[in-house]
């Protein structure tokens, strides 16, 4: 009796304001017995003599719980349920009476009851019946809660979401893709999206998130041009456009997020014509000052001595090293400009981590350093661009092997944490100096010193990598001690797309 008795005034508590209760009965001893009973236990009570007088009262203020006698003379109970119920649903509704028939609950459930109690009853029964409706009330204000926290920020964001059921209906439109598709109109829901929607190229997204077979699960995107007014230049959106499933894999809709680009694109175009002017005036001249050098080395414009082969060998390595560097550069600018809008997959981590490391065995065993996978889970899954997760594990891994001494071990392995997924490089190599670890992932940066400067590179991988993880959302972290060797770790957050 205790454990109920205390239970409901924890439920009060816990719902952060007082439930008012009316109680509705033509038995003044019924009246009186719940009035008492409920405002010991925290409850705001009123009663009602009749139906109409409690529908009287219920059109005055709103009352969370309501106790209602089936059989009362005049209005009956379930008259006045029916009213309540489509003018207040809501209401949390319990019957009392004392034609406790199967029948009667079967018919008052049917109308909207929560509960019912029938007479006579004890004060267990009350608190118990009373407890489960506070419970039922603190659900759904936590619902209602979630909803509108959900609504505030989605409303509120500058990128435009939109979500439809399975039959292409609006669930959601936030006003920045409203604002996108110049669409006035702010109520939406329920429409189809073809009549706010005229361009093909997003219809087809949305049909194809849709229809996604349920053993798949990729993203589409692209992006949009949507035309603007004279006065204005178009704007580029980008799209992204996923199934949203329920806990069966079964396709409910789809979720499309928009995001204006255009600004991204001009300036884009204007790095990409400076990479395009740098391949054009520096790549091409260095590749054909690196055929004549090696004319030259092939002994073909004569015999040459070791001296003057060792001098040209040089400067054929160097400008093999310029030319990389202009490669890296134009790698660098299209991985940058691409990552704003790139499709993405579910990848299993450790069957890629696997295929580069036997990509690289031959290159480690050349030095022989032991290249290995450190077991975790069979499939470790995470939505991820194929190309750019095999660039990160393709730097890591070969980085690990230029800057490992001969006989080095250099291990990699992908773990599953709650909630995310971690990718782990280590090596036994030269290190990297505490005070220059910050800089790593700058563009350019080389650890310089006695031990690395005959070690060819372009300062470039490492930004490479910083670059894909960002866009991954996730993040990149270093340890590493002076020749004893350097640890990378990748956390990426784990994809639900389901509820």
């Amino acid at each position: 009796m205790n454990n109920s008795k205390d239970s409901i005034k924890d439920s009060v508590k816990d719902i952060f304001f007082k439930p008012r209760v009316l109680v509705v009965d033509d038995e003044v001893r019924i009246q009186n017995a719940c009035q008492r009973l409920l405002a010991e236990e925290g409850c705001d009570v009123e009663v009602a003599e009749n139906g109409a007088k409690g529908l009287e009262m219920i059109k005055k203020q709103h009352f969370d719980i309501i106790l209602l006698d089936l059989m009362m003379p005049g209005m009956s109970g379930l008259e006045v349920l029916k009213d309540v119920k489509s003018h207040h649903p809501d209401t949390v509704v319990i019957i009392i009476t004392g034609y406790a028939t199967l029948e009667h609950s079967i018919e008052t459930m049917k109308k909207g009851a929560f509960d019912f109690l029938s007479k006579p009853f004890s004060p267990q029964e009350l608190r118990l019946v009373i407890g489960k409706a506070i419970e039922f009330i603190r659900t759904l204000q936590d619902i209602a809660t979630e909803k509108s926290r959900m609504r505030v920020m989605i409303n509120t964001l500058t990128d435009g979401v939109l979500t439809t059921d399975n039959q292409k209906r609006i669930a959601l439109a936030n006003p920045a893709f409203l604002k996108m598709i110049g669409c006035r109109k702010t109520s939406v829901i329920g429409h189809k999206v073809s009549e706010f929607i005229t361009n093909s190229r997003l219809l087809d997204m949305i049909d194809q998130a849709i229809n996604e077979p349920a053993d798949t699960f990729a993203e589409i995107t692209d992006e949009i041009t949507i035309p603007f007014s004279k006065e204005k230049d178009d704007i580029i959106i980008g799209v992204r456009c996923i199934p949203f499933r329920d806990r069966l894999n079964r396709n409910l809709g789809s979720v499309t997020l928009f995001h204006d680009i255009t600004a991204l694109k001009k300036i884009d175009q204007l790095k990409s014509d400076f990479v395009s002017m740098v391949a054009h005036e520096i790549k091409s001249p260095l590749n054909s000052i690196l055929m004549q050098i090696d004319v030259v080395l092939a002994g073909l414009a004569g015999e040459l001595t070791e001296k003057q082969k060792e001098i040209l060998q040089k400067s054929s390595n160097r400008i093999k090293s310029l030319t990389k560097l202009s490669t890296e550069l134009l790698d660098l600018s299209k991985i940058e400009s691409g990552l704003i809008n790139q499709e993405r997959e579910e990848l299993d981590l450790v069957e890629l981590t696997k295929s580069q490391i036997a990509f690289y065995r031959d290159q480690a065993d050349a030095k022989s350093i032991h290249l290995t996978i450190k077991e975790t889970k069979k499939e470790i899954w995470m939505m991820g661009n194929r190309l750019n997760m095999e660039e990160v594990m393709s730097n890591l891994i070969s980085n690990a092997i230029r800057y490992s001494p001969n006989g080095g071990k250099i291990t990699a392995w992908v773990d599953e944490k709650t909630d995310c997924v971690k990718i782990t490089v280590s090596d036994t190599g030269l290190g990297i100096p505490q005070n220059e670890l910050e800089h790593i992932f700058d563009k350019f940066f080389r650890v310089k010193n006695e031990k690395t400067r005959h070690i060819n590179g372009t300062g470039l991988g490492l930004a490479i990598v910083k670059s894909i993880v960002d866009a991954h959302h996730g993040t990149i972290e270093v340890k590493s001690e002076v020749n004893k060797g350097t640890i990378f770790f990748i956390y990426f957050p784990k994809s639900e797309y389901t509820i």
